[in-house]
């Protein structure tokens, strides 16, 4: 796999990136031989690690579907990653066709390939921009093409603001989005933690410090922080397992923990 075949000459071979490898543990196909060397030194800490994504992956499903529930056609995907199965336009304009999706990355493989998958479908749109820059995100071309923001948004921060330390102030970048968006509107976050297991936790943290993206776990307290200034949708900030659980297949057969806390908020 090479730069040449997303059509982009910035990408680093050897560096990992967690979005690449979050690929890896999905079964893409999007990642290098370093992310997959590096995502198999996380497994070995945390051996849960593919459940986990997986995980967290079914619960943006269930939120997406929930939105689409609550009347909501436009999303704004904030570091939408590499798209694999289960996709957000599929999710949503599965159920409402009509539905606009307008995603934002700025790794170089999750842009290219979002670019090439969306090329026929005309209600999505991919932009590579950093998305704590909220001013460049809300006014591309491609954003505004899909989101009129007078009208009710979902905005999606799933499994992103981990990867931004406290020094850039993830609640600010999150409420930058959250102040532009009417009332009616939702925010779906999820947010790694090592609330339950801090030693596995602290050997994943540790391998990711080598990825161009080190990871920082929070606990509860801090991410509920982060939805201030929204009415969070029962039952709250959970694990990604426990959000409207409706044993569908795509769940985890995991009862217990598996490290992302997740939630959907309204702003009202």
């Amino acid at each position: 796999m090479t730069q040449e075949r997303y059509g982009v000459d910035d990408i680093d071979l050897e560096q990992p990136n967690p979005a690449r490898m979050y690929d890896y543990y999905l079964g893409g196909a999007h990642n290098f031989q370093a992310d997959r060397t590096l995502a198999e030194q996380a497994i070995q800490v945390m051996p849960w690690m593919r459940e986990a994504v997986r995980a967290n992956r079914a619960f943006l499903a269930r939120a997406v579907r929930f939105c689409v529930s609550q009347g909501i056609r436009q999303f704004l995907d904030l570091g939408s990653g590499i798209p694999t199965v289960g996709n957000v336009h599929e999710v949503a304009q599965g159920l409402a066709p009509e539905s606009r999706v307008a995603y934002v990355d700025i790794e170089p493989v999750a842009y290219a390939h979002s670019k090439h998958l969306l090329r026929d479908n005309p209600n999505a749109t991919v932009t590579r921009a950093d998305l704590t820059v909220s001013e460049d995100v809300l006014t591309a071309p491609a954003v505004l093409e899909m989101i009129d923001f007078s009208k009710p948004v979902a905005v999606l921060a799933v499994a992103v603001l981990h990867f931004l330390p406290d020094e850039r102030r993830p609640q600010d970048v999150l409420g930058a989005y959250r102040d532009v968006v009417v009332p009616g509107s939702y925010v779906v976050m999820s947010h790694v933690t090592s609330d339950h297991n801090p030693e596995q936790a602290a050997g994943a943290l540790a391998v990711y410090k080598r990825s161009a993206n080190p990871v920082y776990t929070r606990s509860h307290a801090e991410i509920t922080a982060m939805l201030d200034g929204l009415e969070l949708v029962p039952p709250g900030l959970v694990d990604a397992t426990q959000w409207h659980h409706d044993h569908t297949p795509e769940l985890t057969q995991r009862t217990e923990h598996v490290g992302f806390y997740a939630a959907v908020a309204r702003r009202d």
